[in-house]
């Protein structure tokens, strides 16, 4: 079981991370059109052609807050693009949909103008992953909600996925439809869930991931093949960076029931998400797979395996 510990260590690749602002960037080497939204890239420098993963980041969080986790996925080589999709935002994410459809549409033509020398995305080997409402975001693009996506995806990972406040009161558009295995995926799919995120943290705030509305329910609504995974002990945000400055930063600490710390939950999230990724689109089966023998192997733990096959 050695070689499953692997996905949860910093893989072999070195790791460059950058912004790409949204002006029209034109030099002497490379010219290219930049998105309607900043993005935060994280790639290996290792001349090589390299699976892409797009990362939707949660309600009122900065892409930057999840640095640390795209930095590890990125050392397994992988290209990780996270769009800032917004700053302040209202309870429809209809907007949402259709910038992460337009920020799909910009990478067939401009990536690869982007990212160091000698490397090259694979956009055939592309995957879509959100967090919190960026989870929500994720599914919506997979299943076609609003606007088809441009290019086709791969793989679709949810980590704490939200679709609203409680059953009964998601925000639009809808995801989850409460009937078993009705989201129609053309796609493998992860699902990671936080045991602590249907808890309150205390009266002030309702919790960050209610039951009904989150990881449970859209595993249970998802049709093979589909993986899911619960961290027992940690919390919603427990996967973002150590240390997340400013005041958004610091109400990350406060409006989420926690674990003892992130760096545990933040490398099982990585390592998970590589191993996913490696069976899906290498066909590298062998660390998922022996991690869903053994779940002892993860850094922290598991109060739910499930796979449909």
């Amino acid at each position: 079981m050695d070689s499953a510990k692997f996905v949860f260590e910093t893989g072999s690749k070195h790791v460059k991370m950058f912004t790409v602002e949204t002006k029209t960037c034109k030099n002497t080497e490379k010219s290219y059109t930049t998105p309607a939204k900043p993005l935060l890239v994280a790639s290996p420098v290792e001349e090589g052609e390299y699976p892409v993963v797009v990362f939707v980041h949660g309600y009122l969080l900065y892409n930057s807050f999840y640095s640390q986790l795209l930095n590890h996925v990125a050392s397994h080589g992988f290209v990780v693009i996270a769009p800032q999709l917004y700053v302040v935002s209202g309870p429809d994410t209809t907007e949402e949909i259709k910038s992460a459809a337009s920020l799909l549409d910009w990478l067939a033509n401009n990536l690869a103008s982007t990212l160091p020398q000698n490397v090259q995305p694979n956009l055939a080997k592309l995957s879509i992953a959100g967090h919190s409402r960026g989870g929500k975001v994720a599914f919506a693009l997979a299943l076609s909600k609003v606007v088809s996506s441009p290019l086709k995806i791969s793989a679709l990972i949810g980590i704490d996925p939200v679709d609203g406040m409680d059953m009964g009161n998601q925000t639009p558009p809808p995801i989850l439809t409460y009937t078993p295995n009705s989201l129609k995926l053309d796609m493998p799919v992860l699902v990671v869930g936080s045991g602590l995120g249907e808890l309150k943290r205390n009266a002030l705030f309702p919790p960050a991931a209610p039951k009904g509305v989150s990881h449970e329910q859209f595993f249970k609504e998802c049709c093979a093949p589909a993986c899911y995974f619960v961290a027992k002990d940690y919390g919603h945000v427990d996967m973002l960076d150590d240390e997340t400055k400013g005041f958004r930063g610091n109400l990350t600490y406060c409006i989420a029931k926690n674990g003892k710390e992130r760096k545990s939950m933040r490398v099982f999230v990585g390592g998970i998400m590589v191993a996913f990724l490696k069976a899906c689109l290498e066909n590298e089966r062998e660390f998922l797979m022996a991690i869903k023998d053994d779940p002892g192997v993860a850094p922290i733990e598991l109060s739910t395996v499930s796979f449909l096959e």
